[in-house]
């Protein structure tokens, strides 16, 4: 991963790399908040760039909730 200070802007073609980057290791099941945290980046930052670069994101964990009959 690229050399990145935390809160620094990161714009053009270190932008598209980082998106490049956080979309193959999200496809291959990598968390959000895992690569928030590999990255030192938010976890808004690492949603909004994958959003950005066209990512499926997959739905929350955990149980779900059954209406009580």
């Amino acid at each position: 991963m690229a050399d990145l200070k935390k809160g620094a802007r990161i714009t053009g073609a270190a932008r598209d790399k980082l998106a490049t980057d956080l979309k193959k290791k999200y496809e291959k099941g990598a968390s959000i908040r895992a690569l928030a945290e590999s990255t030192g980046r938010s976890y808004g930052f690492v949603h909004r760039v994958l959003s950005e670069s066209g990512v499926q994101l997959r739905g929350r964990g955990g149980a779900t909730r059954t209406k009580k009959k």
